[in-house]
């Protein structure tokens, strides 16, 4: 533990500025502590507001305009052909929608962000004789796809945080944290869901309903594309909203 504020202390002054930003945003979360283990005291799972009821100072809108300008559809995966278009916005009920048809593909943003808090609300609409619910979204992909770090969520089930980042060899690993989420907060098909996946340094943490279900400290891409999911069912975002962590 002293080592780790040791090396902490002795970096410069920009990256100590930007480190404090990201403390400071990771911090109103109550979730900062437990995401890089100075503190045992907030552990995952522990009911949190999010960034966004915390502090609503320094977020942007990022829902898509009418004709997705500023958005491309990446196919999943990235050798893969892209299906129907399938996403639209809803301007008067601001929503963003994929209905579902279209295929196996990412809706992503043009813009890269580093360091960043990417919220988000969501809810499947039902469809008769129809399970498996299957959806997610993106913090730090390459444009393609190719590199992805994904929260999972489906009807009742996910709440993690899996994909492939790179690694030091210039390749990259799939990662799950499937399996260490025992709880992942995820409401059934049908009802609202509230979001927040927080991109700090190496740490990706994941936001779900009110406590932070999971965290993944590998993340070997620095900036990247973020975004949303479409894997064949009906499904609805709303509120998207980015803050940058400067």
């Amino acid at each position: 533990m002293l080592n780790l504020w040791k090396s902490y202390a002795s970096k410069t002054k920009s990256n100590f500025t930007r480190g404090a930003a990201c403390m400071t945003a990771s911090l109103a979360i109550a979730a900062f502590a437990s995401l890089v283990g100075f503190s045992s005291r907030i552990a995952l799972g522990e009911d949190t507001p999010c960034a966004l009821e915390a502090d609503s100072k320094g977020w942007v809108d990022i829902l898509p305009p009418a004709d997705l300008k500023g958005w491309h559809r990446t196919a999943v995966p990235p050798t893969g052909e892209l299906g129907r278009q399938q996403w639209h916005v809803d301007a008067d009920a601001k929503m963003l929608i994929c209905d579902g048809d279209g295929g196996h593909d990412m809706l992503l943003s043009d813009k890269e962000f580093g360091d960043a808090i990417f919220h988000f609300e969501f809810r499947y609409v039902p469809v008769e004789g129809k399970s498996g619910y299957n959806s997610g979204a993106y913090v730090r992909n390459t444009k393609d796809g190719a590199i992805w770090h994904q929260a999972q969520f489906g009807d009742a089930s996910g709440g993690y945080l899996f994909g492939e980042s790179p690694v030091a060899d210039g390749g990259k690993k799939f990662f799950t944290l499937q399996n260490e989420v025992k709880n992942g907060r995820v409401k059934p098909v049908g009802q609202w869901n509230t979001m927040e996946m927080t991109a700090c340094g190496k740490t990706l943490s994941l936001w779900v309903n009110g406590a932070v279900t999971c965290k993944f400290e590998n993340c070997g891409q620095a900036k990247g594309n973020l975004g949303v999911e479409g894997e064949g069912y009906r499904i609805e975002f709303r509120n998207m909203k980015i803050k940058e962590l400067k």
